[in-house]
């Protein structure tokens, strides 16, 4: 940011850099005043703990709290895609060319 050339004996300016959107750290940047992190090695971490006893049961609740939003629209959608080959198959049959088409 403009400092200037480094003249031995002169003050020394310094200029930190903030760093990208929302990144502190950086290009060399520094955290905020205050601001203490903590982060454990990958290898202590356990992601499957209680996966059995919690995670299941939990993503069982959840899917049932769901299934009236996600239910209706696919049998809407099955018995609309049902009856539109049934009509594509009628259109395209001998008595539908008869009856809908400029065949005699």
């Amino acid at each position: 940011m403009g400092a200037g050339p480094e003249i031995e004996g002169s003050k020394k300016k310094y200029n930190w850099h903030i760093g990208d959107w929302g990144n502190p750290y950086a290009a060399g940047g520094r955290g905020g005043k205050g601001t203490i992190t903590y982060s454990m090695s990958s290898n202590r971490l356990n992601p499957f703990a209680g996966f059995l006893k919690k995670g299941i049961p939990n993503t069982v609740r959840r899917g049932r709290n769901q299934v009236l939003y996600v239910v209706p629209p696919f049998i809407v959608a099955y018995y609309t895609m049902k009856w539109a080959i049934e009509r594509n198959e009628y259109l395209n049959s001998k008595p539908g060319r008869a009856e809908f088409g400029e065949e005699a």
